[in-house]
């Protein structure tokens, strides 16, 4: 077999030439120009229109069919999902896909991922979670997810639990936290649900905020690493005593009235979770958006403030009220998204505004996450990856055919993801995830022995390899739909042809190569 480098030189060089001219045109951007489908079309054409800039043009079905197993379910279809797709005719198919791509069992996987990001779910240092709890505390976040718990409730469960970390899951939103000081509790509060970075507020405001965690309680068991967060109402009958008690103020300036048989945190939750109160929808919704968008509109999206202000008022207006209509549910607002022309736009940009990606004229492209990239890798060729912990099994053991996505605690890991910017769920922070490409994640996929074990070893692979001594056209299309989610265009055919016949790969030798090529490409390692 040729070595990756010959092939990377050779046949990508080679498909590379095969996108210039008018193929990028064919094969990502379709004929229609967006219309507006919904509020949330609207908001983002009309905002473009005031402004003078031109939005793309729709997506092809190619396109949007790779795009949306991505984006919805952290996973590329499989060749026969994606032959269905394009081959299917019905003019409602793009609706449809989204409906069910929101049923599936990776939906929960994926954005439990997500989620535990942001709560930092994970069982080593700094965490320190711990095995039994980091677990329950995922299961709990993904069944939460599947169930799509409504997320005023989901939150506010996660703020008032009490009871043991091993018991009751939620709990350990406080557990997961480097210190336990009130006003680090209370920072963190602030920023998972309010997407405020409140480390910067005034001294007084930290002070106020933090009231409402002064009094929570923490207790050992004699089951090793269980632990009990509770209301401690001794504390605070000691405390409302010595006059010490009730100086809590709510982050927009109002004090809270707080009685010392009551839980501080319920009342908090209460404020936050009101529909009247705008940080709590204007967040979620600017996440989710960021999430399916890479940029919010609101931009970090933690780091909401006076002199941050979001890109497009209308639209951050319109999915705040559309997620309180719904009763805050999620899938609603991910469904309207996804359905939306403004999401359904190419990547290639009709415009050279410097604001055209903040304003959403076209689909922003952004690297594969770490976990979706190995798990993508994991398909294509039928391989699996093995991940360890420096916890001890079995709290950690993963099965062999264990996905990336669906890792139930961040301490569990793997050199490629290390390699490829997973973040440490340490701090909660959106920026704690690096997608930004390196050398060493190019040297990685383009000649690790890693990677070419994956192609040389790949019990997927192999038949078409068969298949090409006798049909290499039909061998190579079903690899474009493996890798890349479409059929080849005839330029492509024609250069894999070639390059088979030429000398340089001997036969099916060529169909590995092709591999290597397609996914060191562009097309595959990026959102687009």
């Amino acid at each position: 077999m040729p070595t990756p480098m010959m092939a990377t030189a050779v046949l990508m060089a080679a498909l590379a030439g095969a996108g210039t001219g008018k193929a990028p045109a064919r094969l990502f951007e379709g004929r229609a120009d967006p219309t507006p489908q919904g509020s949330i079309d609207k908001a983002v054409f009309g905002r473009l229109k005031t402004l003078g800039i031109q939005p793309a043009k729709v997506c092809t079905d190619q396109v949007f069919v790779r795009r949306a197993y991505l984006d919805v379910i952290g996973t590329l279809p499989t060749p026969q999902e994606a032959r269905l797709f394009l081959t299917d005719k019905d003019r409602g198919k793009r609706r449809a896909l989204i409906d069910r791509l929101l049923e599936r069992k990776e939906f929960a996987d994926y954005w439990a991922m997500k989620w535990g990001d942001l709560l930092r779910v994970k069982a080593e240092f700094p965490i320190n979670l711990w095995p039994n709890a980091a677990q329950a505390y995922s299961r709990w976040i993904r069944t939460s997810v599947k169930e799509n718990v409504p997320y005023d409730r989901f939150v506010r469960e996660l703020i008032t639990a009490s009871g043991s970390n091993f018991r009751v899951p939620p709990v350990n939103f406080y557990r997961a936290l480097q210190t336990k000081e009130p006003q680090a509790i209370g920072q963190a509060v602030a920023l998972a649900f309010m997407g405020v970075r409140a480390e910067k507020w005034s001294a007084d405001r930290s002070r106020g905020l933090a009231g409402f965690f002064s009094h929570i309680g923490y207790k050992g068991t004699a089951e090793w690493k269980e632990e009990i967060v509770f209301f401690d109402s001794v504390k605070a009958a000691e405390d409302a005593a010595a006059g010490k008690f009730g100086a809590a103020v709510f982050p927009d300036g109002t004090a809270a009235r707080l009685s010392p048989e009551n839980d501080p945190r319920e009342v908090f939750a209460d404020w936050l979770i009101a529909p009247t109160n705008r940080w709590f929808a204007r967040n979620i919704v600017n996440r989710i958006w960021y999430w399916l968008l890479g940029r919010g509109v609101i931009h970090e999206p933690d780091d909401i403030r006076p002199d941050n202000p979001a890109r497009n008022p209308e639209l951050l207006a319109c999915l705040e009220k559309e997620l309180i209509a719904a009763r805050y549910d999620l899938k609603h607002v991910y469904r309207l998204i996804l359905n939306s022309h403004a999401y359904q736009q190419s990547s290639i940009p009709r415009t050279d505004h410097p604001d055209g990606e903040a304003l959403v004229a076209f689909y922003p492209i952004r690297r594969l996450d770490a976990e979706v990239l190995i798990d993508a890798l994991c398909q294509i060729t039928g391989t699996t990856e093995e991940y360890s912990s420096l916890i001890p099994e079995p709290f950690t053991f993963m099965p062999a055919d264990q996905r990336s996505i669906a890792l139930p605690d961040g301490s569990i890991t793997s050199p490629f993801l290390e390699i490829f910017g997973r973040p440490p769920r340490d701090t909660g922070l959106a920026s704690e995830r690096n997608n930004n490409p390196t050398a060493a994640q190019r040297l990685h996929l383009l000649n690790s022995s890693h990677i070419r074990q994956k192609i040389e070893r790949s019990p997927r692979l192999r038949p078409l390899v068969m298949r090409a001594k006798k049909d290499p056209r039909n061998a190579a299309t079903a690899l474009y739909l493996t890798i890349l989610s479409r059929f080849p265009t005839q330029e492509e055919l024609g250069i894999v042809k070639a390059y088979a016949e030429s000398g340089e790969a001997k036969g099916p030798a060529a169909l590995f190569d092709l591999t290597w090529a397609l996914i060191n490409g562009a097309e595959f390692l990026y959102r687009h």
